[in-house]
């Protein structure tokens, strides 16, 4: 399990760099043939003054949550910011978003961003999505762009969502299924986990594992499939719902 964390951290360290050079880095295992700002409206970027590369993920969750003024929102894996940007703008003054990255570099590209964005309400915090540095039942929404597919024991991700959202929160993701079973030498692939195609699990798994940590209301779209090149098994993008039930 830590050489997958490693490998992920690696990759995600090298697209930061190549961002602050100014290098598009929309990453073709996720996006497949997306272009980077799909779901994304030229109004919301040019609010945050953000360019599309920014993105690695394959949707645009802020939408799928429907976010609301005064809500706090966190996003797991928020990368260069992008989506915890546009999340602070949507719930305004009274609202928070936060973002939890586990790199260094990925995290200095995000706060440069917040400061030419001008946000003040986005705090962005160093962790892992599988330890959380966020309290019991302190956020409305949990959001994620690509990135819960990455790691490799899903079931404690989504425990730490559970723990961390308030009673009636919600849980609204984009990311990574497999509609086809993979190879085992994909599996074994390291490159493939910190890519976005080895890790992910298929749809009645994910719907398990959101029920285990606690989950209700689950919906699983998906949203375009991708085809592997010179190998069997699918992967697609798509989007998750799920909500924490208001405590009795």
């Amino acid at each position: 399990m830590s050489d997958v964390i490693e490998a992920v951290r690696q990759r995600y360290a090298e697209k930061a760099v190549q961002m602050a050079r100014g290098a598009a880095c929309c990453d073709s295992s996720c996006c497949s043939d997306m272009e980077c700002s799909d779901g994304y409206s030229s109004e919301e970027l040019t609010a945050i003054g953000i360019d599309p590369s920014s993105s690695l993920g394959c949707g645009n969750p802020t939408l799928l949550a429907d976010l609301k003024r005064g809500e706090h929102v966190l996003d797991l894996g928020s990368g260069a910011g992008l989506d915890v940007l546009l999340s602070a703008r949507r719930v305004g003054p009274d609202g928070h978003a936060y973002g939890v990255d586990m790199t260094d570099e990925m995290l200095a590209v995000a706060r440069e961003n917040q400061a030419k964005a001008r946000v003040a309400n986005a705090t962005f915090l160093k962790g892992t999505i599988e330890a959380i540095p966020l309290p019991d039942a302190s956020v409305d929404v949990v959001i994620s762009n690509c990135v819960i597919n990455l790691a490799a024991d899903k079931a404690v991700v989504l425990r730490e969502a559970y723990r961390v959202l308030r009673p009636g929160g919600r849980f609204a993701v984009a990311d990574m299924v497999a509609l086809a079973e993979l190879p085992a030498e994909v599996k074994r692939s390291l490159d493939e986990w910190a890519g976005c195609v080895a890790g992910t699990i298929p749809i009645d798994e994910y719907a398990r594992e959101l029920r285990n940590a606690g989950f209700a209301g689950i919906d699983i779209e998906v949203t375009r499939e991708v085809r592997l090149d010179g190998a069997d098994g699918a992967v697609a993008s798509a989007y998750i719902r799920a909500r924490k039930e208001l405590s009795l």
